[in-house]
């Protein structure tokens, strides 16, 4: 049986309970299903390791942070070459999971290394691991969604990107509920190795996903052959196309806004939890609400919202919500105001503006999809928070008050919302231009002979 033959058999068999929640077509379904599994995993993966990353941060000292967003930028770009080659020389199936397995044998060699280390030798790799999941949270989400823009249209990434997300989420809450639970009383390096499992589930859900795209996007060869181009084209078409750098600008301003809403929690959790585990534990509670939040959103809201108010509109909701929460925190910048603030704007990011993102990319080359949004994910979004990082040192190097950053944040979220609105105008003509271009470069309907047409 072909994969488009086998997905519309499974496909048929669409429980009522999901055609509730999300218009999906019954041949989409099985990879909808291996899309939601792809990404739990990855997600599961990260924030089992994330609050162990924060809290290791926070021990290297507080005022370390900025050399420590330093260092994730250089490792950025340091990455991004190699990675090209892999795109230009490797197909899909081969040259995903051969990053995760990379990233996976990485995160054994920590768990060796934090099992037989102490005092400031464990500080010092602490230091490393900030760094090092810093490049690894971005890199393996970054290559999800440019496999999922590659499997999914643009007319499909509308109705399905936000239900995609949830499976993110759900990763996201089951990582973090696994961490707060277990935290005080197993070993990091046995949380570790957890993450290292997730990552092979990851890549087995990937594969099968990729024996399903041909047939979805009708992109014959789309997973078995090399994408090929310029090892360096994805920083060069980042820096040169003009939707690509609104793109850049977009993250660009959510990432800086971002890095000060995280030293403001960062410097609450110092205060507030002298312990390290009850650091860790707070790290991964407040993850758990971030993410119980958005997995409502998600499953109910968002694609009713982007189908709703389209692509523009739906991009502009989040900056919105900064200007507003930005200046409420320059009137009232209580400790309160900061986390509530927080939780909303991660929420909205991950929920509606993360997904709908990722829409922009439908509408590019495939080779775009790969190299030009993997140095967007990677190196733009961390050069957003050495802007934001070496903001907030500044602001404390010269006495400002808690209200200087909120203040400075409001314009930039204004040009942000503006931003977003070109952003999702300059898509819907973009992804107009490629239906009318697939739509004069297919074969002309043969009219029916005598003898092939249908019987009166």
């Amino acid at each position: 049986m072909s994969a488009a033959a086998d997905a519309q058999a499974i496909g048929a068999r669409v429980p009522a309970w999901l055609r509730r929640l999300t218009d999906v077509r019954p041949a989409e379904v099985p990879a909808l299903g291996w899309s939601w599994l792809y990404i739990f995993a990855i997600l599961s993966s990260y924030y089992v390791m994330r609050p162990i990353r924060d809290q290791m941060g926070l021990a290297g000292g507080l005022e370390n942070l900025p050399w420590l967003f330093t260092a994730t930028l250089i490792g950025m770009l340091a990455l991004n070459v190699p990675f090209g080659w892999l795109v230009r020389t490797l197909p899909r199936a081969r040259f995903v999971p051969l990053t995760y397995r990379f990233f996976a044998l990485n995160i054994l060699v920590f768990a060796g290394a934090i099992a037989v280390s102490e005092g400031e030798r464990l500080v010092w790799i602490g230091r490393v691991f900030f760094v090092w999941l810093s490049i690894f949270n971005l890199f393996v989400v970054s290559i999800f969604w440019a496999t999922i823009v590659d499997v999914f249209d643009t007319e499909q990434g509308k109705r399905l990107f936000g239900f995609i997300a949830a499976g993110a989420t759900l990763g996201a809450i089951t990582g973090s509920a696994f961490t707060a639970v277990l935290a005080r009383d197993v070993p990091t390096a046995l949380l570790l190795i957890a993450a290292a499992l997730l990552l092979e589930v990851a890549v087995f859900s990937m594969r099968r996903l990729a024996r399903l795209s041909d047939a979805l996007r009708r992109e014959p060869g789309a997973s078995t052959e090399a994408i090929g181009g310029g090892v360096i084209a994805g920083i060069t078409r980042a820096l040169t196309s003009p939707y690509l750098l609104a793109i850049s600008l977009f993250l660009l301003l959510f990432s800086i806004t971002s890095t000060f809403l995280y030293f403001e929690q960062a410097a609450i959790a110092k205060r507030s939890f002298p312990d390290r585990g009850a650091q860790t534990a707070f790290f991964a509670s407040v993850d758990l609400a971030v993410n119980a939040l958005t997995l409502g959103v998600q499953l109910f809201l968002t694609g009713r919202i982007v189908r709703r108010l389209g692509v523009g509109l739906t991009l502009a909701i989040l900056p919105l919500v900064s200007v507003l929460g930005f200046g409420l925190l320059a009137l009232s910048p209580t400790i309160t105001a900061v986390v509530v603030f927080g939780v909303l704007r991660r929420a909205g990011n991950f929920a509606i503006a993360r997904p709908v993102r990722e829409v922009l990319f439908t509408v590019l080359p495939r080779e775009d999809r790969y190299k030009a949004k993997s140095f967007i994910d990677t190196v733009v979004y961390r050069l957003g928070d050495q802007v934001g990082a070496w903001s907030y040192a500044l602001a404390g190097a010269m006495g400002l008050g808690p209200t200087a950053l909120p203040i400075l944040a409001v314009p930039l979220s204004a040009i942000w919302l503006l931003n977003g609105l070109w952003l999702g105008r300059r898509q819907e003509a973009l992804a107009q231009e490629r239906e009318t271009e697939r739509t004069d470069e297919a074969p002309p309907a043969r009219p029916l002979t005598r003898a092939a047409a249908p019987p009166g």
